[in-house]
């Protein structure tokens, strides 16, 4: 009964490891999307309905109903203003603590047999449990950037100073790419951390049993005496 126990503790850490590696890659994965895409912010204007705009932490571009699309990238970095200089460094950062989660985190997968003669399953659970908390920072550091540019998007709209006739930025294709992104990556976090508390707990050594060796005198001797 133990030994079943076991396996299904091992069998269900496989799967909730196995669906947090593909949770987490498929988050990240998103989280540079978004950070490449240039449809963080969109603007059509009444006066030029054939076109819009869009605004990007690398680029911007123009877009025309015909399909074309013509982008140009930031000239000067100095140039920039605070809020997309933030939005990079956070979503850089995102990237790059994700993908440390990542790799921390395979070696201490069950299905890869590292690891297992420096410390056993505690190393290898280390490993899960710290590539499960960079998943969840990485998280949190993409929803800031993304919910702070909505933020902005949200407060220009509906500001009374701006006249109706003046185009206003909205939500654009990234930011929604961007808060599934950061979600994805803080629920495959929490799964890597949850898989830890389902692996069957390591075996501790059995002591080895002390024998007293008597030698053939003291033998003789205790024989001589019961006699």
């Amino acid at each position: 009964m133990q030994a079943r126990g076991e396996r299904q503790q091992s069998s269900s850490a496989c799967a909730l490891e196995l669906l947090g590696m593909l949770v987490y890659i498929g988050a990240w994965l998103c989280a540079l999307a978004t950070t490449i895409s240039p449809q963080w912010l969109t603007m059509s204007t009444s006066l030029l309905p054939v076109e819009s705009y869009e605004l990007g932490l690398w680029e911007t571009c123009v877009v025309q109903d015909i399909g074309s699309m013509e982008c140009r990238t930031y000239d000067s970095l100095l140039g920039l203003s605070t809020d997309i200089k933030m939005a990079r460094i956070l979503m850089c950062t995102t990237l790059g603590v994700g993908l440390l989660g990542i790799l921390v985190a395979i070696p201490g997968l069950n299905f890869f047999s590292s690891c297992e003669e420096r410390g056993g399953l505690r190393t290898k659970r280390t490993l899960t449990v710290t590539g499960g908390v960079l998943g969840m920072v990485s998280g949190v550091l993409c929803l800031i950037p993304v919910s702070y540019m909505a933020h902005l998007a949200v407060v220009h709209f509906f500001d009374d100073k701006v006249p109706d006739v003046v185009p206003r930025w909205e939500f654009g294709d990234a930011l929604f790419c961007g808060w599934v992104a950061g979600f994805l990556l803080v629920v495959a976090g929490l799964l890597m951390v949850a898989s830890c508390t389902f692996s069957p707990a390591e075996r501790q050594p059995a002591p080895p049993q002390r024998y007293q060796m008597m030698s053939a005198g003291e033998a003789a001797r205790k024989r001589s005496e019961y006699v």
